[in-house]
This record gives C-alpha cells, structure tokens and sequence, in this order.
C-alpha cells in the first residue's frame, strides 16, 4: 500500500517513472527556462513587494503570481509522470490567460500598471518569452500523451 502513494508521482514501477519524456530534449530546455524565469520573477516582486509595495501593488502581486507559476510548472516537468503532466497542461494554461490579460490590460490602460509586471506587453520587456514559453510548454506536455512509453525510452 506505501508504494501506491509513490506510483502517483510516477517514480515506483507502474507509476510511468518519466514515461512521457518530460525531461529530455527540449523538454530539459524548458525545465531550464522555468527555472530561470522562476528565479528571476521571484526575486524581482519580494525586492519590490518589500521595499516599494505602494509604488504598484498589483503589478508587484502579479509578478509574484508569475513567479508562483513558474515554479510549479518547473517542479512538474522536472517530476514526469502522467500527474504531473496534466498539472503542467493546467498551470501551463493558467500562465498564458495570465500573460494574454495582463497583456492586452497593459496595452489597453496603461495607467493601471506604473511599474510593468513579468507578463506586461505580453512580456516583451523579457524578449516575449512568457507569451512563447506556455505554448510550447503545452505542446510538449500534450505531445507526452500521443505516444506509448516505449517511444520515450
């Protein structure tokens, strides 16, 4: 019975270990752009959340929001497993809405944002990877499920 609560996670036999290749190829670039992006929007709000919260809340929350995202998107493409796999297909879904509302919001009021947030102009002050990075990282976590574990191996 201990084993079944492993299997979930995909690392006990019958669990798939990493079944759909969430960590290989590109899949590894992705878990390293998570992480990076993880890194960077975290540390960026908690400097800005502690030291100029009332300068602008809520791109300071957002940023934190993204950082929060991000982190989970890395845990679950570094962890595998068909679990984690449609966590990451939902947390992956959830950051481009993010990045598509804070996005056109940006565009269409500036002036509710005076300092830009990690998904401002759809991210362009980071070279529009937030736009690009929940696209591919839904097609390669969609791309695990078409294929028998074997082609993975």
């Amino acid at each position: 019975m201990a084993e079944a609560s492993v299997t979930d996670g995909g690392t006990a036999p019958g669990g798939g270990g990493d079944r759909h290749g969430l960590r290989s190829g590109p899949g590894r670039l992705l878990v390293t752009l998570y992480a990076v992006f993880t890194v960077g929007a975290a540390s960026r709000s908690l400097y800005q959340l502690s030291t100029r919260f009332d300068e602008a809340p809520l791109a300071y929350l957002l940023s934190a929001g993204a950082a929060l995202v991000y982190a989970l998107i890395t845990v679950v493409l570094v962890r595998g497993g068909e679990r984690a796999r449609r966590l990451g297909v939902a947390a992956c879904a959830v950051e481009l809405a993010g990045v598509l509302v804070v996005g056109t919001w940006t565009v269409v009021d500036p002036s509710a944002f005076p300092d830009s947030t990690v998904w401002s102009t759809y991210g362009m002050g980071y070279l529009f990877l937030p736009l690009v990075l929940p696209v591919v990282g839904l097609f390669w976590l969609g791309r695990g499920g078409d294929r028998p574990p074997a082609a993975h191996r």
